[in-house]
Parts: structure tokens; C-alpha cells; sequence
């Protein structure tokens, strides 16, 4: 059994936090991680450091993509389900209008804090280089044509967006039919963009 390390140890504590719905600071990070304050400012030197490593690892643990790499299943299909696992938090249509409104409380209303918006560019970046990453793996398997991987991750990005959007806002039958179809239309825009 491998021992775990004191830099995961940190980003451990400072995620259970997270999910406890608390806001990780030095002291209580280093307390439950069973550290010095001086031990933890010597693996994240800033708080944005540890936090953009502790959203790192909350969006490996939402998101696990070994899928991708599953060539028994055709590409276009890989590449639908690993969309499909960034819609989970939107789930229901009132996950959906719960986690808008937690978006928009957190990092978009007047009352958020620069550092909050900070934290939510981390997020979407972390997002779009996980997309990134399925895009540059299809397109090493040959897959999808080479091209810019960033431009087709903020594209698909857009899409998700939207699709998230719609399980907050429209009825369900209605985001059924519509869901599915502008999954696909995005991932057969992309594997057959030139």
C-alpha cells in the first residue's frame, strides 16, 4: 500500500472542505490535513495555487475520462459520454436550477468577489483542458483530423453550456428530444471539421 504524500495530503484536506461546502483557508486546511501552516505554504506558496491544484483534483474525481481511451467503443460515442459526465451536476431539472444559481450566486452576482471569479475561470479552464485532452486523444488515434484543439474545446464548452442551460429551463420532454440530438450535431461538427 503506498504511503500518501504530504502535498496530497494538503489538496485531500483542502477538497474535503470544499465538498463540506466550507472555504479552504491556510489554518483549516493545514489542521486537517495534520500540517504546519509553513509546511503547507511550502507546497502551495499562494492560496491560488492550492486552490487551483485542490479544483484540479475535485474535477479527476468528478470526471474520470479512462473511457476516452477505450477503443472498443467508436470514438464519436467515447467522445458523447465524456460530454455527457460534465452535464452530471445539471442532472435534474432542479440539480440543474440549483447549481445555476449557485454559479451565478458564487461567481457572477454583483456581490462576488474578484477572487471568486478568479476561482471560476479556474473551473472552466480546468473543464476545457480536460476537453482538450479527449480531443488530442481522438486526434492521436486519428479519429478526428488535427486542428485546433483549443478552439473545438471552447466550442464544444459552448454547447454543454447550453444544453446545462436548457435542463434548468425547459420542461423535460422538450430537453429530451433536444438534448441528445445537439450533443451529436457538436461531436459530428467536430469529427468531421477539416
Amino acid at each position: 500500500m503506498a504511503l500518501i504524500g504530504t502535498r496530497e495530503k494538503i489538496v485531500d484536506a483542502a477538497a474535503e472542505i470544499i465538498r463540506d461546502g466550507e472555504r479552504p483557508s491556510v489554518r483549516t486546511v493545514a489542521a486537517r490535513a495534520g500540517v504546519g501552516a509553513s509546511t503547507l505554504r511550502h507546497y502551495f506558496p499562494t492560496q491560488r495555487s492550492l486552490l487551483d491544484a485542490t479544483i484540479s483534483e475535485l474535477y479527476t474525481e468528478a470526471m474520470p475520462d479512462a473511457r476516452i481511451r477505450d477503443t472498443s467503443v467508436p470514438a464519436r460515442e467515447r467522445l458523447l459520454e465524456c460530454l455527457g459526465a460534465l452535464l452530471e451536476p445539471f442532472n435534474t431539472e432542479e440539480q440543474a436550477r440549483l447549481t445555476w444559481r449557485t454559479v451565478y450566486e458564487s461567481f457572477i452576482a454583483p456581490e462576488a468577489t474578484d477572487q471568486a471569479r478568479e476561482g471560476y475561470l479556474v473551473l472552466v479552464g480546468q473543464a476545457q483542458r480536460r476537453v482538450e485532452s479527449w480531443l488530442a486523444i481522438l486526434e492521436s488515434e486519428g479519429a478526428v483530423a488535427p486542428g485546433d484543439t483549443a478552439e473545438r474545446s471552447r466550442f464544444l464548452m459552448a454547447v454543454v453550456d447550453g444544453v446545462s442551460l436548457d435542463r434548468a429551463m425547459l420542461p423535460r420532454p422538450a430537453r429530451l428530444e433536444f438534448e441528445a440530438s445537439t450533443l451529436r450535431f457538436a461531436v459530428d461538427a467536430v469529427f468531421n471539421a477539416k
